[in-house]
């Protein structure tokens, strides 16, 4: 719980993460050995807070930094020399609450600086702000432990080398920036929601993870009308979770879940989240309309109640903001429901030229469905079989082969 604070506190003195990944891991051997005889303090985030920052300090001397170091630390390494007292330790959390968001938010840009892969930010991100382990996350992602080990190892070396500043970017880099952060964060939230492979077709645990990511975010950067966005849609989706398989772990679609068993307090935090987003004028953001489309499923009592043509004006609006393929095939799913499998048929026919979707096991899933629904079965077997052989999760896998058993 504490980790990504201490951690983000001690990377503002050292100016190194993995350094002060290192410092922070030290503290929390100490509390170990410390606890285990002395009992757990009042305070445990300022024992840890004060005890990775003093071994900031020791390291600093050892490395015997110049003058102009010192004063840059300023306030901060004078209180370190001070020893561990109840007085210092109230004095230290008071501090601490002042200018933790500051240093949180420093870490998250810093865990997702575009120096970095993709697939490095996703793993820095997880282990410094979400606190997962190497194994958790290597489990989470169906890789092998030693692979995350050295991705994450190669991460702050990168940043190390790049000398990348531990700092908030300035106005003109953090949009850019921040939606690099925002890219992390939902990719992590949507494995969780649709595994791309494994036995599993939803790991919510790394939905709980993007959600906490994303509402740690929102707290730091009130403003922010997209943060506002993201989140409202991670929420909404979320509150889905428990009615998206049966009881044997098998995939339950939209149109045939049980809403009874929809999360009301996701819900409605969702909603309150997009009226933010909306209100700080960010409505026709990318997230803030996937956020809208999902709330139109939240608000209605039933399948049969979804409003489809407002769902086709946002999947229109959000092609105007984000074209892309899946977007477009989305789209066509609800032009399905608005105006018939016929019209969308037409515009999925189109994107079977386009080669980003080649491999896109829905294209075909997609496509077999409108043919289904429109009684040209041989067809349709054909399209879930293709879809199936694509498909890389065993759940979609043998969900795809259910329909071509169905079509026979």
């Amino acid at each position: 719980m504490e980790s990504a604070k201490v951690i983000a506190s001690v990377a503002r003195v050292v100016r190194d993460v993995a350094l002060a990944q290192e410092l922070a891991q030290d503290a929390f051997v100490a509390a170990l050995e410390h606890w285990s005889v002395a009992g757990v303090p009042d305070k445990p985030g300022a024992w840890l807070m004060t005890t990775a920052k003093n071994r900031a300090l020791d390291r600093l001397r050892q490395h015997a930094l110049h003058a102009r170091k010192h004063e840059e630390l300023g306030r901060d390494l004078d209180a370190q020399e001070r020893h561990i007292t109840p007085d210092f330790v109230d004095s230290l959390d008071a501090a601490r609450e002042d200018d933790i968001g500051d240093d949180l938010l420093r870490l998250v840009f810093t865990a997702c600086h575009p120096v970095l892969s993709l697939d490095a930010r996703v793993a820095m991100t997880l282990r410094l702000i979400g606190g997962l382990t190497t194994d958790e996350i290597a489990r989470a992602f169906l890789a092998p432990e030693p692979t995350i080990a050295q991705r994450i190892v190669r991460a702050k070396r990168a940043l190390s080398a790049a000398r990348v500043p531990f700092e908030v970017p300035k106005a003109e880099q953090r949009t850019a920036r921040l939606s690099a952060v925002l890219e992390v964060i939902y990719l992590i939230f949507n494995e969780g929601y649709a595994a791309t492979a494994g036995d599993d077709w939803m790991r919510p645990a790394l939905c709980e993870d993007a959600l906490r990511l994303g509402r740690i975010l929102a707290e730091l950067m009130p403003h922010e009308s997209e943060v506002h966005g993201l989140v409202a849609l991670m929420e909404l989706q979320a509150s889905r979770t428990k009615a998206r398989v049966d009881r044997e772990g098998r995939p339950v679609l939209l149109p045939d879940q049980d809403r009874s068993r929809w999360d009301p307090l996701l819900i409605r935090r969702g909603l309150a989240a997009l009226a933010r987003a909306e209100a700080l004028g960010g409505a026709r953001g990318v997230y803030a309309l996937q956020a809208a489309l999902a709330a139109c499923h939240a608000r209605a009592a039933s399948a049969a109640d979804t409003d489809w043509p407002a769902i086709v004006a946002l999947y229109d609006a959000l092609m105007h903001v984000a074209p892309t393929p899946v977007v477009e095939l989305n789209r066509a799913v609800a032009v399905s429901m608005a105006d018939g499998p016929l019209a969308a048929l037409r515009i999925v026919d189109r994107l079977r030229g386009v080669d980003a979707l080649k491999c896109y096991h829905w294209l075909p899933g997609v496509r077999a469905d409108l043919l289904a629904r429109l009684g040209r079965r041989d067809e349709a077997r054909e399209e879930f079989a293709r879809a199936a052989a694509l498909a890389r999760n065993a759940r979609e896998k043998a969900f795809l082969l259910g329909r071509v058993r169905e079509m026979k």
